[in-house]
């Protein structure tokens, strides 16, 4: 999937669409809906439709990663069906044990290809339709990749930068934004650069085929994330 490049760096958010569209038919009977508890024990990382819990109209995810822990806060109002997403994502521990793969410095930092192969043939087509572009592309401000209309699945990427403001005509819609712990997404090893076959880094399709083994042996300083939770 691409994401705006900046100046010189390609537009390239996500090269393989994965989104999921949770499509839940709604019987015309009404039935009582199970309970949170339920609900949340019921996320399964193997079938992207049980991932479709409505997002609180605020919530906190924290990231607790190799280079230490950052928070963003979730806004169901500035783009409903990415926080969804990523809301779900996060509580069904999507995101453990992923890589920073592409991380461009004065740009942004891009994650979300998991590290087992046999899940992102499960997410690749699980697309969620676009959000309108309420809040800009500005510094801390987090959104998901798209390889264009109605492609978004499972990246996303921290802006480093207000100029990347322009990516809002791109129709890059922020979610979230990180409340605590800029710092350490500033820190995250940017030394790769750009992705191939633009830069040195990371082979999106490779890491789609081939995960978290060929990242750690090809690229072994990529930071990632040990873990990340909904905050209570």
């Amino acid at each position: 999937m691409l994401a705006a490049m900046p100046r010189n760096h390609l537009l390239v958010l996500v090269v393989f669409p994965l989104l999921i569209a949770c499509a839940c038919k709604k019987s015309s009977e009404t039935a009582a809906a199970p309970p949170p508890s339920a609900q949340a024990a019921q996320l399964s990382l193997d079938k992207p439709s049980t991932l479709n819990l409505r997002a609180p109209d605020v919530s906190r995810a924290k990231f607790a990663t190799s280079k230490g822990d950052f928070v963003i806060e979730i806004h169901r109002d500035w783009a409903p069906l990415g926080a969804d997403r990523f809301y779900n994502l996060v509580k069904a521990g999507y995101f453990n044990e992923t890589r920073f793969f592409r991380v461009v410095s004065g740009f942004m930092a891009q994650i979300g290809i998991h590290g087992r192969p046999e899940l992102n043939d499960v997410w690749r087509d699980a697309r969620i339709g676009d959000d309108p572009v309420v809040k800009s592309n500005l510094r801390g401000f987090v959104s998901f990749a798209t390889a264009g209309p109605g492609t978004r699945t499972t990246q996303f990427f921290i802006n480093y930068a207000d100029t990347n403001n322009r990516l809002d005509t791109m129709g890059f819609a922020p979610f979230g934004q990180v409340t605590s712990g800029m710092e350490v997404v500033d820190a995250l090893y940017a030394g790769y650069g750009e992705g191939a076959p633009q830069g040195r880094g990371p082979n999106q399709g490779r890491i789609q085929s081939e995960g978290n083994a060929y990242l750690m042996r090809d690229f072994p300083q990529l930071d990632y994330v040990k873990e990340a939770t909904i905050l209570p």
